[in-house]
């Protein structure tokens, strides 16, 4: 199903819709940007300061990744976008030839708690650097996107935590539209997409109105905000299956911010969400935890020591191609750096490997079977999370 041309700089197409019985809204797409193809559904690894943590981008690239995300908010501080700007853009910046999503900045600005304050013409706030003060509106989280030279901007919003009182969540939404449409006036490069952010929290009269909102205006795609906080599984789903129906004839790509666990993206994109992006992956392998089929394994735990098995014995990896358990156990007690680079690609390879097989899943028409062998790849028990194997 050809979609429209949603304007100069995003063209999105459903290639495979939900079917007809309504027993999966996922759905399979193409997003065509200026710095290439995505295809959906897609998780986007987090570069926030114009790097993958621990990550080259030939790395990158070897993961699977085809579109990443950097952050506003930091590269605004240190280097600074003008810098950038100068020095020819991000994607020459740090050498990634691929499509560069940006947030709005308006995440980091917000939860800086005590550090910012917010009225009716933008943010306030203190840098979590130096404590210099800084002030950020529509307007010029715009502009700040715009000197980056991403393939796709995101409008300036007010999250909240989605357990915050519903006052509180009203005036944040009422807000957030109010600098939706800010944004879309400061917007002018021809050459980058804009997506809009939704919120409402997790109230489903605020998360509908905002949703319908949002979609009225001429924006690119569809952010999905304050969620990925502090709600429940069961609190998320209920929202995506009262917001993403009312967008069930829009044209245009739908993105969940902040979602990263395999098993919370397939619940996902089984509702019908088209675009992720976390610093999870990266984040955990940091810490030791890898990820494997049905769970994660702890490679801080002595029982892998003297194990010469790869991490996952079907992965592609940089780690699994050429090391074992052992030497990544080691790698990690000894503080080595290479131990964070090795852990990283292969959680970022399982996760955008299971993107790979859930889009397999949808265009063979087999999604809805596939589910329950997929909820075991990602490791989905009781509870929610993955659970972690350990000695």
């Amino acid at each position: 199903m050809t979609q429209p041309n949603l304007g100069q700089a995003a063209r999105y197409d459903v290639t495979v819709a939900p079917p007809a019985d309504g027993s999966t809204r996922a759905r399979l797409g193409e997003l065509r940007l200026t710095h290439g193809l995505v295809e959906t559904p897609q998780f986007m690894p987090v570069g926030t300061n114009a790097t993958v943590k621990a990550l080259s981008p030939d790395d990158i690239r070897d993961v699977g990744a085809s579109i990443i995300l950097a952050n506003t908010y930091h590269l605004y501080l240190r280097p600074g976008h003008e810098r950038i700007e100068r020095l020819g853009g991000l994607h020459r910046f740090m050498d990634w030839d691929g499509p560069i999503l940006t947030d709005s900045g308006g995440f980091q600005v917000v939860s800086l708690g005590d550090l910012r304050v917010v009225d009716e013409e933008g943010v306030t706030f203190r840098s979590h650097l130096d404590g210099s003060i800084h002030r950020f509106t529509p307007e010029h989280a715009i502009a700040v996107q715009e000197a980056l030279g991403s393939d796709v901007a995101v409008a300036f919003d007010q999250p909240v935590v989605p357990s915050s009182p519903r006052a509180v969540v009203a005036d944040a939404t009422a807000r957030t539209h109010r600098w939706a449409e800010r944004s879309l006036v400061a917007h002018r490069r021809t050459d980058q997409a804009l997506f809009g952010i939704v919120q409402g929290g997790l109230d489903p009269e605020l998360r509908a109105d905002s949703t319908r909102f949002i979609a009225s205006l001429p924006f690119d795609g569809i952010c999905l905000g304050g969620l990925a906080g502090d709600e429940t599984p069961e609190q998320r789903d209920a929202t995506l299956d009262l917001a993403v129906p009312l967008l069930a004839d829009d044209p245009r790509p739908r993105y969940l911010m902040g979602l990263g666990s395999p098993a919370d993206l397939l619940e996902a994109v089984h509702r019908g969400v088209d675009l992720f992006d976390s610093v999870m992956p990266a984040r955990v392998a940091r810490n030791g935890q890898l990820w494997v089929p049905g769970g994660r394994l702890n490679i801080r735990n002595q029982r892998y020591l003297d194990d010469p098995a790869p991490i996952q014995d079907d992965c592609s990896c940089l780690a699994c191609r050429r090391f074992s358990r052992a030497y990544l156990a080691h790698l990690f007690r000894a503080k080595e750096l290479l131990g964070y680079r090795l852990a990283t690609c292969h959680n970022l390879t399982f996760t955008l490997d299971f993107m790979v097989r859930i889009r397999a899943a949808i265009r063979a028409g087999t999604f809805p079977a596939a589910m329950a062998a997929l909820r075991v790849r990602a490791g989905r028990v009781s509870g929610g999370e993955g659970a972690v194997k350990s000695a």
